[in-house]
Parts: C-alpha cells; sequence; structure tokens
C-alpha cells in the first residue's frame, strides 16, 4: 500500500490586493506548485509568482477535479477568493481529499472585509449566498432588524436583491453594495431597496442589507403553525393549529429529511424545510395540480429546494433517500403506504399520520397495535357569528398517530 504523501494540495485564498499581500509561505507555496488551478482573475492576480503549469477552472467547476487529483503527490495550489472555506471551493476539494494531504491557507475574506468596512459585528450578521442559489432562499432571512450579508452571483444582483425586498414589503431596507473589496478598485455604495440603484456595479460584489419591514411586510414566522393564508390551497391543507402539533410530533432536528405523503397544499413539508436551512423534504402528491401548487408554495416561502413528486404511493417512494420521518396526511388506507413508510424509516426516525375519516382511523388503531406509539385525538373550535350573536364552531377532529421506529 503506498503511503500517504502528507500535504501536496494546497488552497491559498488571495484577495484583490494580489500577491503583495500575501504572507511568506503562500508566495512559496505559489512559486513552487507544479499546478495551480484558479478562476481566470485568480491565475491573472497570482501570475508574477506562478512557474508551473496553470489551469483555469472548467465549467462545471467538478469537471477540473481529475485533472488535480491525478496529480497527487505533486504540489498542486489552487487559488480561492478570501477564506476558501466560506462558501468556497476548498469544501469541495475537502470531499475529495483526505484532511492529511490538504493544507488551507485563508486571507481576509469578503465576509471579514464587508463587517469592517460597515462596523458590523460577523457573529450578529447573517451569510448567506445567492451563487448557484435561487433568490428566493432570501425570504425567510427577511426579518425586520436584522442584518445580512449576501454573496452576490454577479452585477445584477443587486438589483435583484432590491426587487426582491420591494416586492415582500422591504421596500425601506437599507442596502450597501461592496465591490471589489480588498483592491484598488474598492468602493462602497449605500441607498434604499426602493431606490433606483447607482450605476456601474462591479460583476465582484457583496450585499450587505439592513432589514426594515413595511407594515404590510410578508414576514414569515419563525415558529412553527404559519397561517393558513400563506398557502395556496384548494382546501386540501392541514389547518395551522393542527399542523404546529404535526411538526412537533414530527419532532425535526438539523439536517434530516422528511416524507410528505399526500402532501396537498405542501404545508408540512414547507414548514419542516423553515426549521433549518440543511433539512430537506420530499413531497409526494398524486394530483398533478396540487403537486404544481405545492411547487409554488415552496418558493414563495423560500424553500425552493423541496422536491415534488408528481405520483402516488407507496410505488412513488422508491428511489427516494431514506427518511428521517415521515407524515401522511393522504392516503393513508392505501395498500402497503403504512408499511413501505415504517419499513423505510431509519432507526429513531418518526411516523406521523392525521386521521378525519373512520376508514383512516382504523388503519391508525391497527398500527398502533403493531407498531405501538400514541394516539391522540385534537380538536379546534373557532369563533363565528351565529346569526346575530357568536359561538365557537367546532372544526372537524383530527385523530393523529405517532410512532419511533426502535
Amino acid at each position: 500500500m503506498m503511503p500517504a504523501p502528507g500535504p501536496w494540495l494546497a488552497v491559498v485564498g488571495i484577495g484583490e490586493d494580489g500577491v503583495e499581500a500575501l504572507p511568506p509561505a503562500a508566495r512559496t507555496l505559489i512559486f513552487n506548485a507544479a499546478l495551480v488551478v484558479g478562476g481566470r482573475r485568480h491565475l491573472a492576480l497570482a501570475a508574477s509568482l506562478t512557474r508551473g503549469e496553470t489551469m483555469p477552472w472548467p465549467s462545471p467547476i467538478a469537471d477540473g477535479l481529475p485533472a488535480i487529483l491525478a496529480r497527487r503527490g505533486d504540489p498542486v495550489v489552487v487559488l480561492a477568493s478570501g477564506d476558501p472555506f466560506c462558501f468556497g471551493i476548498a469544501t469541495m476539494l475537502a470531499g475529495a481529499v483526505p484532511p492529511g494531504e490538504l493544507l488551507c491557507l485563508p486571507a481576509p475574506g469578503a465576509v471579514s472585509l464587508a463587517c469592517a468596512r460597515l462596523a458590523w459585528s460577523m457573529q450578529d450578521s447573517r451569510l448567506l449566498s445567492i451563487c448557484g442559489r435561487p433568490i428566493e432562499t432570501l425570504l425567510p432571512a427577511l426579518q425586520p432588524g436584522a442584518r445580512l450579508l449576501v454573496l452576490s452571483a454577479d452585477e445584477t444582483s443587486p438589483q435583484a436583491v432590491a426587487s426582491l425586498l420591494v416586492r415582500h414589503g422591504f421596500g425601506g431596507s437599507v442596502v450597501h453594495v461592496l465591490e471589489a473589496l480588498g483592491g484598488p478598485n474598492e468602493r462602497m455604495r449605500r441607498f434604499q431597496a426602493s431606490d433606483a440603484l447607482p450605476d456601474g456595479i462591479d460583476r465582484l460584489n457583496l450585499i450587505g442589507i439592513e432589514i426594515v419591514g413595511d407594515p404590510d411586510a410578508r414576514v414569515i414566522p419563525l415558529g412553527t403553525g404559519l397561517p393558513d393564508a400563506f398557502f395556496g390551497n384548494d382546501g386540501q391543507l392541514t389547518k395551522c393549529e393542527i399542523r404546529a402539533a404535526t411538526l412537533s410530533a414530527l419532532s425535526p432536528r438539523q439536517g434530516e429529511t422528511l416524507w410528505d405523503i399526500g402532501a396537498g397544499s405542501g404545508s408540512i413539508s414547507i414548514e419542516w424545510m423553515l426549521l433549518h436551512p440543511s433539512n430537506r423534504a420530499f413531497a409526494i402528491e398524486r394530483r398533478p395540480d396540487r403537486a404544481d401548487r405545492v411547487m409554488r408554495n415552496a418558493v414563495s416561502l423560500g424553500v425552493p429546494g423541496l422536491v415534488v413528486i408528481d405520483g402516488t404511493a407507496p410505488e412513488g417512494l422508491a428511489d427516494l433517500p431514506r427518511p428521517d420521518a415521515v407524515f401522511i396526511g393522504g392516503g393513508a388506507s392505501g395498500p402497503g403506504v403504512l408499511d413501505a413508510a415504517w419499513s423505510a424509516l431509519r432507526r429513531g426516525g418518526r411516523l406521523v399520520i392525521n386521521a378525519v375519516t373512520i376508514e383512516t382511523e382504523a388503519v391508525l388503531f391497527a398500527a398502533h397495535a403493531r407498531y405501538g406509539g400514541t394516539l391522540t385525538r385534537i380538536s379546534v373550535e373557532r369563533l363565528d357569528r351565529v346569526g346575530g350573536m357568536h359561538g365557537f364552531r367546532p372544526a372537524m377532529t383530527v385523530t393523529q398517530y405517532a410512532a419511533t421506529k426502535p
């Protein structure tokens, strides 16, 4: 067996101020490298030090990995912007190279420089990226009083962000565009989201946002049980009080995967994903019109990564990643659905089923006898008019089954 070659791959963070600002160790690594890889801008910044071969990143970037790995044991340097582990290339490389073979020398990144220029506390600011990500992922972070640092895709990003803010009732937010940070062409400009944008924004920019909500701003609450009006629906909707109880029973944890079977409007899977950015959900819905509505709801609430399966259970479950939790909001009485969900669950996974019909209740009683768990009846009454007076009108009682796989 060949011994590990030690740290042959170095990831060097370089700023707009070029190689002159690099520490001696980073300069030596570039000078001695047999291969230097980076974006064309990075390669130009390091050209005066480079003696070995150079390779610009192909598109997609992952296609360049084989050429790097083929040089294992030779000194290879990958150039990156600022801190390579902050939404940077080092994360991809760390997944392909053992830790003992990788060396990273970060430079002050755009985020650190932006906080320094704005006099913002880094730990009290939220970092987001719209590089290769839908802009709607910003929506859950639009909380009045918040400070956001947004990594831009290009020179069009500030306009796209400002338009999003105005569209959702945050036109009074203060937007800072910080361009070419750390270099001779550095510039910072400030405006309100509802104002006209300045001209000539540099392609290399970062956006700082001080969120100010209008009285009618569409703020996505941080708790579960979002208002029913947030979800487009045709009546197939888990109402907010029942939804809050259902999310509590599903017990979401960071990075977990949910199957939402019979998704209806997608409210359960959408709220599951809103609870943490690393959570994933797969919404299975047999009616195409409802499946389309689920996707529209997901985008409007800032979780466009929700995967919608236009199909039925259990057939539509076959190729999905194994779940940590399963919610069955429709179709629990279908042949094989409950058994397939239980079988797929990981150890310690949670199964939750809501029923309003006697037929589905019978399925839940049988599941309770077979798998254990708990059965709970949830009743909600809402104030309504009764003639010229008022009274509480009961909604249909929901029977909820919840079980944890041993």
